[in-house]
């Protein structure tokens, strides 16, 4: 996948990922060996702690996969954010249809990215809002559709590059 194509993520939220992926890896054999300690017992058809220890393997399994493909899928490079300038990865100041006090800020990336500060709310670029003020400066105004199909104006008030021990206070502006 081209670098353009990778979602955002910030590096505090890479490292969560990545120290959370090689417990998962770590902890294969303790499962394992559980699989097989349970396969032991007896009748796979009745034997609960053999379905559990199976169920969380495929759980871990599954959990493995998916922070690959985030991992895989994404960059915390910001060499193109400029601040002033609403890209992926930027914090974005807005306010709605002329509205100052409809303010909201939010991240432009993708869930994953911010998982160090929960309470940012994140947009994807690929949402109505996100590719509405992709590339937008400070002071302008674009108009997107809702999916309840209203048109809705949205004034960049100010963006700027994630940075995670900003991030708390910037939602309170």
């Amino acid at each position: 996948m081209a670098d353009e194509q990778k979602q955002y993520i910030t590096p505090e939220t890479k490292a969560k990922l990545e120290a959370e992926l090689n417990a998962l890896i770590e902890n294969r054999p303790v499962i394992a060996a559980e699989i097989n300690e349970r396969r032991e017992e007896g009748d796979l058809k009745e034997n609960a702690g053999y379905d559990a220890a199976r169920e969380l393997q495929d759980q871990e399994e599954a959990r493995i996969k998916q922070i690959s493909e985030i991992l895989a899928n994404s960059t915390t490079e910001r060499e193109n954010i400029t601040e002033g300038i609403a890209h992926v990865g930027s914090v974005v100041h807005v306010y709605y249809n002329g509205d100052k006090g409809a303010k909201e800020t939010f991240l432009i990336g993708t869930r994953a990215a911010a998982i160090d500060n929960p309470d940012l709310e994140t947009y994807s670029e690929h949402s109505p809002l996100g590719a509405a003020v992709l590339g937008a400066h400070e002071g302008e105004t674009r108009e997107y559709t809702a999916p309840n199909g209203n048109t809705i104006s949205v004034t960049i008030v100010s963006a700027e590059p994630y940075n995670s021990e900003k991030a708390a206070t910037l939602r309170s502006r």
